[in-house]
């Protein structure tokens, strides 16, 4: 069965590090053309627009294109675009590995708020800050036909993503966040890992080290939904990845997500969607 397809980093990079680009969108859109949608990547991702319209999607969430807007991505995501207009802008990509030799956390960069799960990684940046990130990024750039070390470069895309990071606006307090934070991002990194076996709140709440009423109290603050809503979402995601796919029937995608029969899944999918599998999978046929 045909899968939404991975783009590695070298299939991308027409530059010489194989690991890193940093181009105008324009020159990588032209470079790129044949770019099949929609796919995920396994590596990291920035696009800042300056002009053009249109829109792109991630993970099943649309944005309109505006100029100052910024996304990040992280590996895994399913993505697409649909640019109107003549696009320009910034695009970064590098794999996940990048700075590991250069931080003392490896986990430094998922940490950020830019690519953390917690959050949406679109924004708008204002325009002082969109005329500094531009500058910043065209130094980049040139870094690239420059006989530099890696660490020249890598240091100043951390740099830039920090300078990023201070500009993101997060929804959510300050308050108590250190932990709290850390709690809601092991239990979304649990979901990930389990979601297909395990369905409870509970049975989270006891790989955590926490009650279930506090998990689901946590979640409620700072997400806004329940650890169970939290939990069914990312099913419900995975099992939108799975249907937009011309190879898979219904029956597989509840099958691959552990349901005990068709009827129970499409009945699960209904009742959050507002529409049967069948019925989404047509809407998407349409818009592509």
């Amino acid at each position: 069965m045909n899968k939404i397809p991975v783009l590695e980093q070298c299939t991308v990079s027409y530059q010489e590090d194989k690991h890193f680009l940093a181009d105008r969108l324009e020159i990588y859109l032209g470079k790129n053309n044949n770019l099949v949608f929609p796919h995920r990547h396994n590596f990291y991702q920035m696009v800042l627009f300056l002009s053009g319209g249109g829109k792109h999607e991630i993970d099943f969430r649309e944005y309109q294109i505006s100029r100052g807007q910024v996304y990040f991505m992280g590996p895994g995501q399913v993505h697409t675009w649909m640019f109107e207009d003549n696009i320009t802008g910034f695009i970064v990509n590098f794999d996940i590995d990048y700075f590991k030799s250069l931080l003392l956390q490896p986990d430094y960069i998922e940490n950020l708020n830019l690519f953390s799960t917690l959050q949406t990684g679109v924004f708008d940046l204002d325009e002082v800050v969109v005329r500094e990130v531009t500058s910043l990024l065209h130094q980049l750039i040139d870094l690239n036909t420059q006989a530099v070390g890696i660490d020249v470069k890598r240091s100043l895309l951390l740099y830039i993503l920090l300078k990023l990071d201070q500009a993101y606006r997060p929804s959510h307090s300050n308050k108590t966040i250190d932990y709290h934070m850390v709690l809601i991002k092991n239990f979304k990194s649990l979901v990930d890992q389990h979601y297909k076996a395990l369905h409870l709140p509970k049975e989270y709440a006891e790989l955590l080290f926490v009650t279930p009423n506090h998990l689901n109290s946590v979640c409620k603050e700072y997400l806004g939904q329940q650890a169970g809503e939290v939990i069914r979402n990312r099913i419900l995601l995975e099992a939108k990845r799975l249907l937009i796919l011309p190879d898979w029937t219904v029956s597989q995608v509840a099958y691959e997500l552990n349901f005990n029969d068709n009827s129970y899944f499409t009945k699960f999918f209904k009742k959050i969607v507002g529409m049967t599998p069948e019925e989404f999978r047509r809407s998407q046929w349409k818009q592509n």
